[in-house]
């Protein structure tokens, strides 16, 4: 078991059919730590809308976190937009698990980080929400597509790779897109006075300087299956989970890496 000072995870979108949720049940068997932040997009009301999924694995998900929070661990839940119906219960706690718009982070070597999912600096979000929800819907397609292949590559002995990454890697305005909200949410930090933003979102792990500013992104457990993580000395630092029962973790950097024995991977 590996304890951090503080664990941040976003965009599990439990209630569809794309959350990889058994991965996120074993990352949350084998870590622990004094502070949990759940940092939007948990469940996903917008698709349990349309139609509803709740696998035994997504409720066994909400179970561990409710279990951590009994015994001792502070978690934090600030909404997203795909949770946004739980906004309404700012202020408020259910099951120990505090709910607030926002909050600010102060790790071990007092670096204060500003903690929110992101969507309200998002200008597809904030004017032209149809548009959105075209994206979710095609972002599901492709989700869907990429399940059937990741189960050959499975059978394979392959690791899990994203189709969607890959695009969003590829297409010129996603790219654009990313590197737009990146700027856009550290500029926000400053605002803030803080010395850097952690933050969701966009499905894309990072940590990163930017115009003096520390950037984090903490990715997601649809595609990245990622966690951003601080150590007991004040390290940031994100955690891939491309396996599960126990076998070993890999760091962002080690999944990048291509390997000479299977074909180039892709994780974000």
């Amino acid at each position: 078991m590996q304890h951090y000072r503080a664990i941040w995870i976003s965009d599990v979108h439990l209630g569809t059919t794309g959350c990889q949720a058994d991965y996120l049940l074993d990352f949350l068997k084998h870590n622990e730590a004094d502070t949990f932040y759940l940092v939007g997009d948990i469940i996903d009301g917008w698709r349990l809308k349309k139609s509803f999924y709740w696998p035994q694995s997504h409720n066994d998900v909400v179970q561990k976190l409710l279990r951590k929070a009994r015994k001792g661990t502070e978690v934090i839940y600030i909404p997203g937009n795909h949770d946004e119906s739980a906004r309404q219960f700012f202020g408020l706690s259910f099951g120990d698990v505090k709910v607030v718009e926002e909050c600010i982070h102060v790790t071990a070597d007092g670096k204060k980080l500003w903690i929110t999912h992101g969507d309200l600096f998002d200008g597809v979000m904030q004017y032209a929400k149809w548009l959105a929800y075209v994206g979710d819907s095609l972002y599901t397609f492709i989700l869907h597509l990429n399940r059937y292949f990741n189960h050959l590559r499975m059978k394979m002995g392959l690791q899990y790779w994203s189709l969607s990454q890959y695009l969003k890697h590829k297409v010129k305005n996603a790219v654009s897109f990313i590197a737009d909200y990146e700027h856009m949410m550290a500029r926000e930090a400053r605002m803030r006075n803080c010395d850097g933003v952690v933050c969701g979102h966009i499905h894309k792990a990072e940590i990163r300087q930017i115009d003096g500013l520390l950037y984090c992104n903490d990715g997601d457990w649809v595609e990245s299956l990622t966690a951003l993580v601080e150590t007991t000395t004040g390290e940031l630092k994100i955690i891939h989970w491309p396996k599960i029962k126990g076998d070993p973790v890999l760091s962002l950097e080690e999944a990048l890496k291509p390997k000479s024995t299977t074909p180039s991977e892709v994780f974000a």
